[in-house]
């Protein structure tokens, strides 16, 4: 074997200031783990466009996410995210989930227009839950997360980053805005919290969540796993 190609791929987990990235790296190294992976948190244009591929995390208002990325290195990173986007796989977490969609309520907000939808406001207000209490927003705490089946995507089989995750898995979830996808096949899994919402989206070498896998125990890095096994 020659040394070339003993050498590890990368995995970007992407740096514009606006997520939670120790807990994110630590948990995409974890499920790196005897990969030959590795995994770099960076701003730097030229390892993002190097990477194998892509974790964009987000955390805090979409409005600010999105400044920052587009700001950052004088554009260059907002520029090699969207080359990644098209290029090789790429994992969006939480806000950066919602940063793919076209457009966001929160602050009237254009995302990156990767995933044809908008995301819009829980509106909640006087609903009960199945144990009496009042929906609060943001939801805050556990869900369960159906894995969406769609004859023209994926086989009409669950996505592959689903892999050995029993539907209805338990996630974490911290958000006050969700995601509605034009096209349903562009919804990976879905989760209820007072309405049925998109909490995956995907396509093409695209996949993304609103819960935060690294806060999701072991089907939370199961994911993670999947995503970097993921062959699109």
């Amino acid at each position: 074997m020659s040394a070339a190609s003993t050498v590890a791929a990368t995995v970007a987990v992407i740096d514009y200031g606006m997520g939670n990235l120790r807990s994110v790296s630590q948990a995409v190294e974890h499920a790196a783990k005897d990969l030959n992976l590795q995994v770099v948190v960076t701003n730097d244009p030229k390892v993002v466009h190097a990477a194998e591929r892509v974790v964009l995390p987000g955390q805090g208002a979409m409005r600010d996410c999105m400044r920052e990325l587009r700001e950052a290195h004088g554009g260059d990173l907002f520029g090699a995210v969207l080359d990644a986007a098209a290029t090789k796989p790429l994992m969006g977490v939480c806000v950066g989930m919602q940063m793919l969609l076209n457009h966001s309520e929160e602050q009237d907000t254009p995302g990156l227009g990767l995933i044809p939808g908008r995301v819009v406001k829980f509106r909640l207000e006087g609903q009960i839950q199945p144990d009496g209490s009042r929906y609060k927003v943001p939801q805050m705490g556990w869900n369960r997360v159906s894995q969406a089946r769609h004859a023209g995507a994926w086989g009409g089989e669950p996505h592959p980053c689903w892999a050995g995750i029993p539907d209805e898995s338990w996630f974490y979830f911290v958000h006050s805005y969700h995601a509605r996808v034009d096209d349903a096949q562009h919804s990976a899994g879905e989760t209820e919290y007072g309405v049925r919402f998109t909490s995956v989206v995907a396509r093409d070498n695209i996949f993304a969540t609103q819960f935060h896998p690294e806060k999701s125990a072991e089907h939370g890095l199961a994911l993670y796993r999947n995503f970097l096994l993921w062959r699109p």
